[in-house]
């Protein structure tokens, strides 16, 4: 098939979203499917303003449109609610093509919390996006339940994999000398993760940041105990899981967090908060541990087998997710015109 895949989220940005897509496009081509990525980068665009490696198109409708007409898709997805996504997802109603959506970020909450707008008005944009969507993606049985409990009409699942070749095991010695545990965060550091809930926890060991973001520059004022390692990428990333001793996750927006896939990958239990994403990814297995006071959970985590951790990380393939992926797909041709709401 032809596929193009729409984003707000450009493929090289350092975020989970990112990550799948620069992971589906592989394993896509691979099948032999072409891709055809249209992202914020195709356009004029602008920082988001306190999120610069964020970039926000500029009237992206009418080059869309010559985008799409010159591809000719066999199936559209549009995995974003941003400019790119509404241009597209215009461009899919007024020719009366059918495509699917992804739900993958709790974009409604992080605009409400830092620019005060009524979440009940960004939930209602929300369902008007995705219902006129064929399907509308999303990650896990709770992001399901929660979809519907928003009024998305047409919910169906995309799992999640982990790079198992990527992510192991290994040997080093990056944190030696520093005092135990090594308590390890990785991602975007921003108010919406919530990582003052963790550092200002009162812990025996070191806490280590890995990431950048519009908030590093205060936390580092705020907890200059702390140790920030800035972005890794590759082995030494994979060097950075395997050399701490638990895996915090603070977050209480994130619909997934693959991040935590891939501290259980290296053998890194998890302690996090009982929501959305990790209590899908953990279950009741015992690689993690959720609770209301975060300090317990670490406590916690602490205890657990790392052999059980990888085990855990194996049972998500990457194979899995894009057949999810490929099978949620419709072709753009329809009989008759789906219903759009609003």
């Amino acid at each position: 098939m032809k596929i193009l895949i729409a984003t707000d989220t450009y493929p090289k940005q350092l975020n989970g979203v990112s990550r799948v897509l620069d992971k589906t496009e592989s394993e896509l081509s691979a099948r032999g499917h072409e891709v055809k990525i249209v992202s914020a980068d195709d356009f004029t665009n602008f920082p988001w303003p306190g999120y610069k490696e964020i970039k926000i198109a500029v009237f992206p409708a009418r080059k869309a449109a010559r985008i799409i007409e010159q591809f000719s898709p066999d199936a559209i997805h549009i995995m974003s609610e941003g400019p790119v996504g509404w241009a597209v997802r215009g461009y899919c109603i007024r020719n009366n093509l059918r495509f699917t959506t992804s739900w993958l970020s709790r974009l409604s909450e992080y605009v409400s919390i830092r620019y005060k707008i009524p979440l009940k008005w960004l939930h209602g944009l929300l369902r008007r996006f995705h219902n006129a969507a064929a399907q509308t993606m999303v990650t896990t049985a709770g992001m399901t339940a929660e979809a519907r409990a928003l009024g998305i009409a047409r919910v169906t699942r995309w799992r999640r994999g982990v790079e198992l070749d990527k992510f192991r095991p290994v040997e080093t010695t990056l944190f030696q000398g520093l005092t135990r545990p090594i308590m390890l965060n990785v991602g975007r550091v921003a108010v919406e993760k919530s990582l003052e809930k963790f550092l200002s926890l009162e812990l025996a060991g070191t806490k280590v940041i890995v990431g950048d973001g519009p908030q590093l520059k205060a936390l580092k004022r705020k907890f200059p105990e702390v140790l920030y390692l800035g972005v890794k990428e590759g082995e030494e990333l994979t060097e950075c899981y395997s050399a701490a001793d638990v895996f915090v996750f603070p977050s209480l927006t994130d619909t997934f967090g693959l991040v935590n896939l891939e501290s259980l990958a290296c053998g890194l239990p998890v302690a996090a908060y009982p929501v959305t994403g990790p209590k899908d990814i953990i279950g009741d297995a015992p690689v993690g541990a959720l609770d209301s006071n975060l300090q317990v959970a670490i406590e916690k985590a602490l205890l657990l087998d790392r052999a059980d951790c990888v085990a855990h990380a194996r049972t998500y393939s990457w194979d899995l997710a894009t057949e999810d992926f490929i099978s949620n797909l419709v072709p753009v041709s329809v009989v008759e015109a789906l219903p759009v709401d609003g």
